[in-house]
């Protein structure tokens, strides 16, 4: 009985005087009743970092640009250019009614003129307009729904043709301008672009929804 308590001690010696193990070292009260002995390492907490590729993501975002159009109007009207391209978004929710309803009603014939001998007049006072309604098949509809497509696509291109026009117009005169202001008149003609497409495109998903059903 001696003996073993002896071999115990000296183990115990043995463990506490390793120089690897610093004396002050002591495992938290919450972990000591998980091992046979107090003086044992503790545990190695690890924090984990953000990646290096989601930093260069974040660094990536860059935030709107906002020019006071009144600052740069020297340069660029950039209320025309706003202007222009809501023309364009106005066209296309115009040619949406016009050109493709599932039913087409009378009402739609009322742009029409008819030039007789007395003059042009609208046809709607010409006459009395009336329609058959036929039952509307799957694909009548989807050829609406491809005709809407086209008439969402022209718009992007108008759009596309009115950024073209203003950053060349920035470009011919950017002498005496400085090079930041030019970039950012760049930059906000482009975020314009941008909005009015992201319409066009909510534009043709409502239409879309609503012919395909």
């Amino acid at each position: 009985m001696a003996c073993s308590r002896l071999g115990l001690l000296r183990s115990v010696l043995s463990f506490t005087r390793s120089p690897l193990l610093p004396a002050c070292t002591r495992v938290p009260p919450l972990l000591q009743h998980r091992c046979p002995h107090p003086d044992v390492p503790p545990p190695c907490y690890a924090r984990h970092y953000a990646t290096k590729k989601s930093k260069a993501k974040a660094k990536g975002q860059t935030g709107k640009v906002s020019i006071n159009a009144a600052l740069v109007e020297d340069i660029i009207s950039l209320e025309e250019v706003k202007e222009d391209m809501a023309t364009v978004l106005e066209t296309l929710k115009d040619d949406f009614s016009r050109n493709l309803g599932i039913r087409t009603s009378a009402g739609a014939l009322d742009h029409i003129t008819v030039t007789t001998k007395d003059g042009k007049f609208p046809l709607n006072q010409l006459g009395q307009i009336s329609m058959k309604s036929p039952q509307v098949t799957r694909e009548h509809r989807e050829n609406l729904s491809k005709l809407a497509k086209q008439f969402s696509n022209k718009a992007k291109e108008s759009v596309r043709r009115v950024r073209t026009n203003a950053l060349t117009h920035v470009k011919k005169v950017k002498e005496g301008v400085s090079e930041d202001t030019i970039r950012l008149i760049e930059k906000q003609v482009q975020q314009m672009a941008d909005s009015y497409t992201a319409d066009i495109d909510k534009q043709l998903a409502t239409k879309t929804k609503e012919l395909l059903g």
